[in-house]
C-alpha cells in the first residue's frame, strides 16, 4: 500500500480522515461547518461531521471505492485546511 499525504491537523481513524476542532462559540463551529458544507457540495463528496456546541469532528472517506481513503478526501481536507477562522 502506498504512503498517503495526510494533510496537516488530520489522522486516520479507520479509513477515514479526521480532524477535531474546538472554537471560541458555537456561532463560529456553526460558520465552519457551513464553509465545510459549500466546499463538499461544489466537490459533490461530503463528509460526515458532529458538532457539540464549540467542538466539530469532521471524518472524510470514499464509500465508492470501498470507504477508503481517495484523492477526493485528500483534496477536500486541504481545502477546508485553507478556510479562514
Amino acid at each position: 500500500m502506498q504512503s498517503i499525504p495526510i494533510p496537516e491537523g488530520w489522522t486516520i481513524q479507520q479509513n477515514e480522515l479526521y480532524r477535531e476542532k474546538t472554537f471560541k462559540s458555537f456561532l463560529q463551529a456553526f460558520q465552519w461547518i457551513t464553509a465545510i458544507a459549500a466546499l463538499a457540495d461544489e466537490a459533490d463528496h461530503h463528509p460526515r461531521w458532529a458538532q457539540d456546541y464549540t467542538k466539530v469532528e469532521v471524518w472524510l472517506t470514499t464509500h465508492d471505492a470501498g470507504h477508503t481513503i481517495t484523492e477526493k478526501d485528500i483534496l477536500l481536507a486541504e481545502q477546508i485546511n485553507q478556510i479562514p477562522e
